[in-house]
């Protein structure tokens, strides 16, 4: 990403405009019938702030921000009792524009590493109702979100049980199920994740001090928690799974809309040995890369920033969607001289692809990979989630 759909947020903030104004039309889309709509009202005069970057504080920071675009952000791998092997993921998205109410997406997605099968759904509401996060004295103590959405095949409907997410300091709770016609990818009834994480490492602060600047686009906060101990179970189809796991959390916000306008490659790897890495290279348009950066994170938590010239990413396959015709990378060799390390990063299942025009307007590819490395002359094995963006033809 810089991590996550930074160029998604702008259609997020569209989809809910163009709710406003097809609520008003009549015909509504992925909202309430016309009058469950709040109006849109003028921008408020926007209130002083000091200038960017600010210091990143927690628990404070783990709550929502007054910034255009926001998203919490979790992929992860667990193992289930029965020897199942699952991938992760799920996400919130929050956008502001304006007068309009506050814009939320979901997207929620299991990888079945044992079966070859891959299952996702997707939510998208609008208005404040999402936003349950506390506080303590005035003063924001973590954030905690109910995305109940409306039914991308049925605009008028709600889908139900809402998909929570809630943390604090690194200790997180998660909740979310799909079933019918809620479900896309391969063919199953029910879904869901019911999970527990508690993170083993400090938060991670990205360039260093966890803002990067993205130049006339803007700048956005960012940090990671690499590693955070997962329990719960997994619903897959009617059974209900135990698992056990490891997790990875992004948060990333600030006043920025659009920025990638090429797409961008997301890495995160976690190695046997405790070492944790994650690399970002987003693309502009002409193909270039403008934007290229990671974090070595090591046993200890301590962090070191990667600029450009400290590691180098190859692609060695490819792989075609049989459901969009959309070509992605499919394998990659990671190197980073200054820690002597070399991974190699193979998808778990080749289908990991999300079309989510439904809520935000893209299809992209995102999936869990088994890492086969040497590091500092040690061979050993991990496993990593990758994101791809941009490789969509005209979404």
């Amino acid at each position: 990403m810089s991590r996550g759909i930074l160029a998604v947020l702008a259609l997020v903030a569209l989809v809910a405009l163009v709710a406003l104004v097809a609520g008003a039309c009549g015909g509504p889309v992925l909202a309430n019938p016309p009058a469950a709509r709040p109006p849109a009202t003028p921008a408020p005069e926007p209130t002083a702030r000091p200038a960017d970057p600010l210091a990143v504080t927690f628990p404070r920071d783990d709550a929502p921000h007054d910034r255009l675009t926001e998203w919490w952000y979790y992929t992860g791998h667990l193992r289930g009792d029965d020897g199942h092997r699952f991938g992760f993921e799920l996400v919130v998205f929050r956008a502001e524009r304006g007068g309009f109410p506050v814009t939320w997406a979901s997207h929620l997605a299991l990888t079945d590493e044992t079966a070859g099968a891959f299952h996702y759904a997707q939510r998208t509401e609008v208005g404040p109702q999402v936003d349950r996060s506390p506080a303590s004295a005035g003063s924001p103590t973590g954030f905690a979100f109910a995305v109940s959405g409306f039914s991308v095949t049925d605009p008028t409907a709600t889908l139900g049980t809402p998909w929570t997410m809630a943390g604090t300091g690194g200790t997180d709770v998660l909740h979310a199920a799909a079933s019918g016609a809620e479900v896309f990818g391969d063919p199953l009834a029910a879904f869901g994740l019911d999970l527990a994480l508690s993170s083993t490492k400090p938060p991670a602060l990205h360039d260093r001090d966890g803002y990067i600047d993205f130049g006339p686009a803007g700048g956005s906060y960012y940090y990671s928690r690499t590693a955070m101990d997962t329990t719960g179970t997994v619903t897959l189809g009617s059974d209900t799974i135990a698992v056990t796991g490891d997790a990875w959390f992004d948060h990333q916000w600030g006043d920025f809309i659009s920025v990638g306008a090429g797409g961008w490659d997301w890495f995160a790897l976690n190695l046997d040995d405790g070492t944790d890495l994650t690399l970002s290279l987003v693309r502009a348009a002409d193909g270039t890369y403008p934007l290229v950066y990671g974090t070595a994170v090591d046993t200890a938590g301590a962090t070191t920033h990667l600029g450009p010239g400290d590691f180098e990413v190859t692609v060695t396959d490819t792989w075609t969607s049989p459901a969009t015709g959309f070509t992605y990378p499919a394998r990659w060799t990671v190197t980073v001289p200054s820690l002597d390390l070399e991974a190699h990063l193979a998808p778990t299942v080749a289908q990991q692809e999300l079309d989510t025009r439904s809520s935000t307007g893209v299809v992209y590819w995102e999936g869990s990979q088994v890492v086969t490395a040497t590091h500092a002359g040690r061979a050993l094995g991990g496993q990593a989630y990758v994101e791809l963006t941009g490789y969509a033809a005209g979404r």
